[in-house]
């Protein structure tokens, strides 16, 4: 059984994943890290993984941004495996999440979800014949009223890996209202709309002279990105140092 701590439990994915555990007989769940109290888990919750005094073998994170770096330094001195599930993070905090892969194993995704990632590679595979042939791009996202970061950080990994399909002459562009011109053939455009309780859903339309192709993904439960981050776990606690992704888990 591979013990878990899961931190930003009280939040909305910490708590499907402690549902999910509850059923799920290869998990079990020692504690919880979050900054607001709560009795209702089933398990003790901390506000430090030094408190934690129970052995464990992976941490799953699904938190915000601001928290990622002392949970970083925390995971490194514990040295043990980190599922970081949180996206809208930074340039640097990036950074700190690849020198810290050195020492641990960090398995980290901007998107939990198997159909998510599959989209990408069959975006990937049609930017690379649609774009050479004039075919614009377009990115659009729908989240619901409670989403912090936008555009979404499945979004912006969906351009950067068209960008690495495509080539450095193509950028992503998140506004357009400040500016009054035609649209540059290398543009990515980026969409995000918020509203009510959408869990999450991204379509991705290469458009060209008189025909239009999509490629859509709709999150219609959140269970789909807590089942990702348990298989991921369950992935991480036989890896070496090193970052890893949905790639290596779908190619295991």
């Amino acid at each position: 059984m591979i013990r878990i701590v899961l931190h930003g439990c009280t939040g909305h994915m910490g708590r499907v994943i402690t549902s999910l555990v509850k059923a799920d007989p290869r998990f079990s769940i020692v504690a919880g890290l979050d900054i607001h109290p709560a009795d209702d888990l089933g398990y003790p919750v901390f506000s430090s993984l030094n408190e934690i005094t129970d052995s464990y073998d992976c941490i799953i994170d699904f938190s915000t941004a601001a928290a990622i770096p002392s949970l970083l330094q925390a995971c490194l001195q514990a040295h043990k495996p980190l599922v970081l599930c949180t996206t809208g993070l930074d340039e640097e905090q990036q950074k700190a999440i690849h020198a810290a892969a050195k020492e641990i194993p960090i398995f980290f995704s901007a998107n939990m979800s198997l159909g998510i990632n599959l989209l990408t590679e069959l975006c990937q595979k049609a930017a690379a014949i649609l774009s050479p042939a004039g075919f614009d791009i377009e990115i659009n996202e729908r989240h619901h009223n409670r989403k912090l970061d936008a555009p979404s950080g499945t979004a912006l990994s969906i351009g950067r890996a068209l960008i690495d399909t495509l080539g450095n002459d193509y950028y992503m562009s998140t506004d357009r209202c400040e500016r009054r011109s035609a649209r540059d053939p290398h543009e990515i455009g980026m969409t995000a709309l918020r509203g009510g309780t959408i869990v999450g859903e991204h379509t991705v339309l290469f458009a060209g002279h008189d025909e239009l192709f999509e490629i859509k993904h709709t999150a219609l439960s959140r269970e789909i990105f807590g089942s990702g981050a348990l298989n991921a776990a369950a992935f991480l606690v036989h890896q070496a140092p090193g970052l890893y992704s949905m790639k290596q888990l779908i190619e295991e």
